[in-house]
């Protein structure tokens, strides 16, 4: 766990991106509002995107490859998905298998979740600060970047 500015979640990220691989998944829960957009937008900046990223509320996945980032990104946001039947038709395997996956709302997925997937999750404490929180699988014990 850690606690930070919200002018610190650049850093952050940078440190998770530094040490994502293909096949890594990364999902981001909290309440509206918390920073997981912000969050994932640090880790695809860490990774060469240049500009903004537009969120995928609407699109629900949003594809980065390289040149404009480092290793292919799939950034997903479920929070308009409703039944995790649903979740088959977003071919969220095969963007797996081709490289690394950032999903806000990841408990919209049920049992369908990975058992490696890292569990961030971003609480508020007041205006301008937040509480990271993880939950690592086996895998990501030793490479963890943060404190």
């Amino acid at each position: 766990m850690i606690d930070y500015a919200l002018d610190e979640t650049d850093a952050i990220a940078a440190r998770i991106a530094a040490v994502l691989r293909p096949g890594d998944v990364i999902g981001l829960s909290g309440d509206l509002g918390a920073g997981k957009t912000t969050l994932a937008r640090g880790m695809l900046r860490a990774l060469g995107l240049v500009g903004e990223a537009p969120s995928p509320t609407f699109a629900i996945v949003q594809y980065y490859d390289p040149p404009d980032v480092a290793l292919p990104v799939a950034h997903v946001d479920l929070y308009r998905v409703d039944d995790a039947a649903a979740l088959a038709e977003l071919g969220l395997d095969e963007a797996r298998a081709a490289g690394a996956m950032l999903i806000e709302w990841p408990q919209r997925m049920g049992n369908a979740a990975w058992d490696d997937m890292v569990w961030l999750h971003i609480d508020r404490h007041g205006d301008d600060a937040r509480r990271l929180t993880w939950r690592l699988p086996r895998g990501w014990k030793d490479r963890w970047p943060l404190p």
